[in-house]
């Protein structure tokens, strides 16, 4: 995987409108649940590829437990985007506050389709990448812990599963990746199945 490839099978940062609809999201696997009726906020996350010896890895985190929502889960750094911030600036500048990923580091290639959540949001997900990870300090308030996982592992559909809670007597079924002993599920995981995806297809398109 290079930079140039991976940047070939995403959506061009210059295209993204935020009046454009999400193509992925929580109600993809619930058919049977409606969105609700006001419109999501706007968020960016940033899905950093490292080289490694093996491979390329994501940068992924574990948000604090003193959070008010969703505690202690697995994401990607990112968050809302503020006025007059496009996802690139936004998902930036949240990795800086959450894990001290400095922006001169990051090599924006792209963005992944985007994903609406289930607890109304919006989030595109920015592709980066990072060729030399420097020393990351954690924002305690925000974030627990910082772990990098293999994109062969992550992108592996046999790593891959579809997980359900019920809530009030409703099912809701999500996908879910167990990487050692971290959970990663709902709209991380679908993010990262979607970009998966995007980059199958981009690989079978060359092949062809």
């Amino acid at each position: 995987m290079t930079p140039d490839g991976l940047a070939a099978a995403l959506l061009p940062l210059s295209s993204w409108r935020a009046a454009d609809e999400p193509r992925a999201s929580d109600f993809d696997l619930n058919p049977g649940l409606i969105p609700p009726s006001e419109p999501p906020s706007e968020a960016a996350v940033l899905v950093a590829f490292t080289p490694r010896e093996q491979g390329p890895t994501l940068t992924l985190t574990r948000r604090a437990d003193t959070l008010a929502r969703h505690t202690g889960q697995i994401a990607f750094p990112g968050g809302r985007l503020d006025p007059g911030e496009g996802p690139g600036e936004a998902a930036i500048r949240e990795a800086m506050e959450e894990i001290g990923l400095p922006p001169g580091a990051v090599r924006l290639l792209g963005t992944g389709d985007r994903y609406r959540t289930g607890t109304g949001y919006l989030v595109t997900p920015v592709v980066a990448w990072v060729d030399t990870l420097p020393r990351l300090t954690a924002s305690p308030a925000e974030v627990a812990e910082i772990f990098h996982v293999p994109w062969d592992f992550l992108s592996d559909p046999n790593n891959r599963r579809q997980d359900h809670y019920d809530l009030e007597g409703v099912r809701r079924q999500f996908w879910s990746i167990d990487w050692r002993e971290r959970r990663i599920w709902g709209a991380t995981a679908g993010m990262i199945v979607g970009l998966a995806e995007r980059l199958g297809r981009a690989a079978a398109g060359r092949a062809a």
